[in-house]
């Protein structure tokens, strides 16, 4: 089996250490690779030449983003090329958040989702087939897990700009900022407009999370829920606000947060196992996919696409 070890060595939980003993504990398995990243897109076009070159089996270690990097490099723009072989992919945490990782069943540990990958493997070796996973096209890029626009979106590009200065993004870091953008939005005018499958557009939308897993992500080892029943294995799940009073959504953070997650307000579109949801704006808002800003835009359309990329993880329970 051909494996190539992608390494973001800037990804926030990383060490050399870790690195140089994940690919001593593959080497014996797999005929391997090893590359690091120097730039961003860097995964991508390591994935697109892995694509072409014979791989099968692309372990990534480092955050989300790099996650999203490899499985554009490999899929492309969203279009028939995703029907093709592609190499499966593996992940080893690496990241502040491993979003992807932990839906997918990894431990958040690297030494224990060295050994999970390793168990996987010689099953695989033993005639188990790879996992395989939907994935939500976004119309420009493929999305793993999670897309959003408005406030979402703001959060995310204010996280990035300080990640720019040189400050270490954790999930403190996250809050705080989130909380911070929440409270400017207050008093802002609600500008989108969220269409779904067999319904009237709902207009006053302040923002949109749209999901291909659950949890939508976490803070720290806790899980933040907005639909607990939207898998890799469902249609997309759609959760959007036409009020950003605080006192509301403070009572719906707490929802959001809970062991026995019950989400619901009188002032919440939530929805699941939907083929497609698209989102409209008056003016262009802030949007993000997987965790990194892609911009500003006025639409967006994201579709469910079942069984798009083969993963090395458990069984969906």
């Amino acid at each position: 089996m051909r494996a190539v070890l992608i390494v973001n060595p800037n990804a926030t939980s990383t060490t050399a250490a870790g690195r140089d003993l994940l690919a001593h504990a593959l080497e014996s398995r797999v005929d391997l690779t090893v590359v690091h990243t120097d730039h961003r897109g860097h995964a991508i076009e390591i994935a697109e030449a892995a694509r072409h070159d014979g791989t099968d089996l692309i372990i990534v270690h480092g955050g989300d983003g790099t996650v999203n990097e490899i499985v554009n490099g490999l899929l492309g723009k969203p279009g028939p090329l995703a029907v093709q072989q592609v190499p499966a992919v593996a992940v080893v945490p690496g990241g502040s958040a491993n979003v992807f990782a932990r839906a997918l069943g990894i431990s958040s540990d690297p030494i224990e989702a060295t050994n999970q990958l390793i168990d996987l493997i010689s099953a695989h070796r033993n005639g188990a087939p790879w996992r395989r996973i939907g994935l939500m096209d976004c119309g420009e890029r493929w999305a793993v897990f999670t897309a959003g626009m408005g406030v979402d979106g703001d959060v995310v590009a204010a996280v990035e700009a300080q990640r720019a200065k040189g400050r270490k993004v954790t999930a403190g870091r996250y809050i705080r900022v989130a909380v911070r953008e929440v409270l400017s939005s207050v008093r802002k005018e609600a500008r989108l407009t969220l269409h779904l499958p067999g319904r009237e557009p709902v207009t006053g939308v302040h923002f949109a999370f749209i999901s291909n897993s659950s949890p939508w992500t976490y803070a720290n080892a806790r899980p933040v829920w907005t639909n607990p029943d939207t898998t890799f294995e469902t249609g997309l799940g759609v959760f959007a606000t036409t009020s950003m009073n605080v006192w509301r959504n403070l009572l719906l953070v707490r929802r959001m947060l809970s062991k026995r997650p019950d989400i619901k307000a009188k002032h919440l579109v939530r929805d699941d196992d939907l083929a497609w949801v698209r989102v409209t704006a008056d003016e262009p808002v802030a949007c993000q996919i997987d965790g990194d800003f892609l911009g500003r835009r006025s639409e967006m359309t994201f579709r469910a696409v079942p069984e798009a990329l083969s993963v090395v993880a458990p069984s969906a329970k």
